[in-house]
């Protein structure tokens, strides 16, 4: 996975403070967070995995809160 494709995710999920909060969802610590963002270390295999479910977890979410919203603006 590339650096680039690590952060494009991170900030699409927490925003510009992705490192601290994907770390913590992740287990794993910032330093090591920042090292994979920087490229200086590659994240292992199923941190791809990982971020995949967070992402489906997210728009699972997204999706709820939406349909609620259309509920109420209908109302």
């Amino acid at each position: 996975m590339s650096c680039k494709l690590l952060r494009d995710t991170g900030e699409a999920l927490y925003g510009s403070r992705w490192q601290s909060e994907l770390a913590r969802d992740l287990n794993v610590a910032d330093r090591t967070m920042r090292r994979w963002a920087a490229g200086t270390d590659d994240p292992p295999q199923g941190v791809a995995i990982d971020l995949l479910r967070l992402c489906d977890e997210r728009a699972q979410t997204l999706d709820e809160l939406r349909g609620r919203l259309r509920a109420a603006s209908i109302q």
